[in-house]
């Protein structure tokens, strides 16, 4: 502990400290340590663990006096996860051995007698050696691994240098893996029968180094009928199919990776780019609900497996570390990572400036730690990188140092765990903000680390794996560099209460979803887990009870309810012809409860024709809205119609015969609302939709209509401003006042980009549901429903609601509301004031 204990308890100057550390890659842990395997419930498998990865979980020198390999553990979360299973179940594991070996038939030496790392039991008739030619190695890693795929996965295309001969070699080195991976089952499969079990081997490979390894070690284990189950999991993000498609080779990626009948990955947001990805460069059959993927007569499981940390041990490091800050007076602000492009260093640098100069009572209170990792030291972006951060701490410190403090302390260096442990344990706040990632394990490192009593603040990108389930994290986009110095201000001024609050939550989970339970997520998955609770990882259908935080506080148990639904789509799915699109029965028995209960106003506002509309529902009592809201027909038989001008009466029939003429084949259709037409495709094949939606496109534009997306449809609306959301306002105010925001509890549910125009006129003032499928879909909703099932599920909790209460006695029927005047008034103001006027200003 030392010389870092030495630089941070000297406050008063900031000099950059630089080292030369050994050879090192990105597989290189951050931090030298020992791991003790303190966790006993490992889980146990019934199937033997054939691991692959680009290195083996110890790193191989030469004694310099004996010339004898040596063993060097390795440390991270694969290696202390996988490691006792692989032990434990009789396992194998393959990989490069950090050296390259004249002669590969060398062996491998058994570990230390005195080491207590998870590898220490894996024996070396345990190992599978891969041996590579340096030269296609160094092509392989450096320029295939490193210089393509590392920055195109973490979406940063621009920095990615495409080569046909790096990427020959990375086929000729997966190849070789391949044929390695074969030895092993074999061996595998020996050794059980032996042991008399009859269960499948797993071979598990991993990373971004071997996408293509898995379908030649399937082509030869059925070749060779040598049973076993494959899987991969990659450890970085995985990214959209725009960002994807640039790699040349993108197909024999994807099918190197479909090899398998399980692919894994951190966070569900990159198992939805790959099924997106399969389905559009391979055609692929896809199920996105279930993370589903058909590819050669075979289904592919796609899950998502976030990695966690030992946590239990972090715990006992941060319990048993000595104090590093030697000053208390100091809030300290801690990064730590491997100075990596990806990682946002120059962003956090820029943030932690502006800081300072916004909020200027921080200067002498609060420093800036950064603990930066040496990586690929001989990559000439890296050192540029390093230049980069030394000269803007440089500039930085010059600005704003004082005689008493120094604002940036730099570490660039590995940093002992133990020391590690006690910074995670001290910071007031920890700023992990990678511009991409995919996990990063350091925000759960400092989260179990947080021991003390009047714990620090976790600062976390939305753009890092982790930012997606630690939720209890202020989010901070590293883009906005102003707006991430608000929220480090926020961070360094939260309450004590709040600090305890969300950094207790974060424990919970955290310790809970620790690296042993990664595990078993994984053997879940393969369903081999020896346990009687295999469980699934299928996300289960919404139920009832769900919407009871959606919804009870909010509702209450005293406020009438108003509930404004879509049809298509949102009551009714989707089918490939409006009058296909009918209600179930269940939806329509509900719907009939409601809308007779007097605490309870139903609006059905479609983007049909109203009554059409009226007829598909069929309902009595309701309101209907047609043409997203141009059409209004109240209970009482009263109807508003939107003014529309004169001329676009006769534009409509001739736009209609213009698209009829020109577009209307190959299964596309015009349908007639009156008000407006909808150009339907969804019928059409699609590889002549994008000529026939241009097409359609411009005729629409050429009459002077507005072109709007649709469910596989395009919608020619006629110039005026008026919408789901403005229809929706009026529809309130006819019904309950002008004070309908304080009378009256809204609910507004719809499907597609229509409905978002509702969303955002009542956001604040409503809760919003989309109806959705992806995860990826922007909306203004509050909350996504994943199908019109959960529509109806939504329904039945409004009608537990309220059918479990007493209708009050003042409450108002729409008889009540129609008779105070309101409605009439409303419509003959618009009206009026319409009726020269495209658009209508005061509803």
């Amino acid at each position: 502990m030392g010389p870092i204990l030495n630089f941070l308890a000297y406050t008063t100057s900031c000099n950059t400290i630089t080292t030369s550390p050994s050879t090192t890659s990105d597989d290189k842990t951050m931090v030298e340590t020992e791991i003790v395997i303190t966790n006993s419930s490992e889980p146990v498998t019934k199937a033997s663990l054939i691991v692959v990865s680009n290195r083996l979980p110890f790193v191989l020198s030469r004694n310099a006096k004996t010339d004898e390999l040596e063993r060097k553990a390795s440390a991270g979360g694969l290696v202390t996860a996988v490691c006792p299973v692989v032990i434990k179940g009789k396992g194998l594991w393959v990989g490069w051995p950090g050296i390259h070996l004249a002669d590969a038939n060398e062996p491998i030496p058994e570990s230390n007698p005195t080491d207590q790392t998870p590898t220490a039991g894996l024996k070396s008739d345990q190992v599978v050696s891969v041996n590579i030619n340096p030269a296609i190695f160094d092509s392989y890693y450096n320029g295939c691994c490193n210089k393509i795929f590392w920055p195109l996965f973490h979406s940063m295309p621009g920095r990615a240098t495409f080569g046909a001969e790096h990427w020959h070699d990375y086929v000729t080195v997966n190849k070789h893996f391949a044929a390695r991976t074969i030895e092993a089952l074999e061996k595998c499969l020996e050794q059980n029968k032996a042991l008399d079990n009859n269960t499948p081997p797993i071979v598990w490979i991993h990373d971004y180094h071997l996408m293509l390894a898995a379908n030649w070690v399937r082509e030869k284990a059925e070749e060779k009928q040598l049973p076993c189950r494959l899987a991969f999991f990659l450890h970085i993000p995985f990214p959209p199919w725009d960002i994807f498609r640039l790699f040349p080779w993108a197909d024999e990626i994807l099918q190197g990776m479909l090899g398998c009948d399980m692919v894994g990955f951190h966070i569900q947001d990159y198992c939805l780019n790959f099924v997106d990805c399969c389905q559009r460069n391979l055609g692929c059959r896809v199920d996105r609900n279930n993370l589903l993927v058909e590819h050669g007569g075979r289904t592919v499981r796609v899950r998502p497996l976030p990695i966690g940390i030992p946590y239990d041990r972090f715990v006992s490091l941060a319990k048993t570390a000595g104090k590093v800050l030697k000053s208390d007076k100091q809030q300290v602000i801690l990064g730590v990572d491997r100075l990596d492009y990806t990682k946002g260093l120059v962003h956090r640098l820029m943030a932690f400036e502006a800081l300072l100069e916004k909020y200027p009572q921080h200067k002498e209170k609060v420093s800036l730690l950064q603990i930066s990792v040496p990586s690929r030291t001989d990559v000439k972006e890296y050192r540029e990188l390093k230049e980069e951060v030394d000269q803007l701490i440089g500039r930085i410190n010059g600005r704003f140092t004082t005689a008493n403090w120094a604002p940036i302390r730099y570490i660039y260096d590995y940093v002992a765990q133990d020391d590690l442990a006690a910074l995670y344990r001290d910071a007031a706040v920890c700023l992990v903000t990678p511009l991409r990632d995919g996990m990063n394990l350091v925000a759960k490192e400092f989260v179990a680390c947080q021991i003390n009593e009047s714990p620090g603040v976790l600062v976390i990108s939305p753009f890092a794996g982790a930012g997606e389930m630690m939720h209890e994290a202020l989010l901070c986009n590293p883009y906005e560099v102003h707006a991430a110095a608000e929220v480090i201000h926020r961070a360094l001024t939260m309450p004590e209460d709040e600090r305890i609050l969300r950094m207790s939550r974060l424990r919970r989970r955290e310790s809970e979803c620790d690296v042993s339970h990664w595990m078993r997520s994984f053997l879940k998955a393969m369903g081999t887990l020896d346990v009687d609770d295999v469980g699934t990882t299928i996300m289960q259908p919404v139920t009832v009870d769900d919407f009871d935080d959606y919804l009870l506080k909010y509702i209450g148990y005293n406020h009438k309810l108003a509930l404004l639904l879509d049809y298509d789509g949102t009551l009714a799915p989707i089918a490939p012809h409006p009058d296909l699109a009918t209600l179930s029965p269940e939806i329509k028995n509900v719907l009939f409860k409601l809308s007779n209960h007097s605490d309870v106003y139903v609006a059905v506002i479609s983007g049909r024709n109203v009554d059409n509309v009226k007829r598909m529902v069929g309902i009595e009592g309701i309101t209907y809205a047609g043409n997203h809201g141009l059409e209004i027909l109240h209970p009482d038989g009263s109807k508003f119609v939107h003014p529309m001008p004169i001329e676009y009466e006769d534009k409509v029939s001739h736009l209609l015969k213009a698209l009829q003429d020109s577009v209307c084949r190959d299964g596309a259709w015009v349908e007639n609302k009156g008000a407006l037409l909808t150009f339907h495709y969804r019928e059409t094949p699609v590889e002549l939709r994008p000529a026939m939606i241009e097409k359609a496109r411009s005729l629409i534009i050429k009459y002077g209509f507005k072109a709007t997306e649709a469910h596989c449809a395009l919608e020619a609306r006629p110039p005026v401003q008026w919408n789901k959301g403005r229809a929706s306002i009026y529809i309130l105010r006819t019904s309950f006042g002008v004070d309908w925001s304080e009378r009256i509890k809204i609910i507004y549910v719809g499907d597609d980009l229509t409905d978002e125009d509702a969303m955002v006129a009542l956001k604040g003032m409503a809760r919003t549901f989309r109806v959705t499928s992806s995860d990826i879909v922007r909306t203004a909703a509050d909350h996504r429903l994943p199908s019109t099932d959960s529509v109806y599920t939504l329904l039945k909790w409004v009608e537990r609601h309220f059918m479990g209460r007493k209708a009050r006695a003042n409450s108002l029927t729409y008889r009540n509301r129609r008779e105070d005047g309101v409605r009439t008034q409303m419509s003959l103001e618009i009206a009026s004031k319409s009726k020269n006027n495209l658009d209508v200003e005061h509803v």
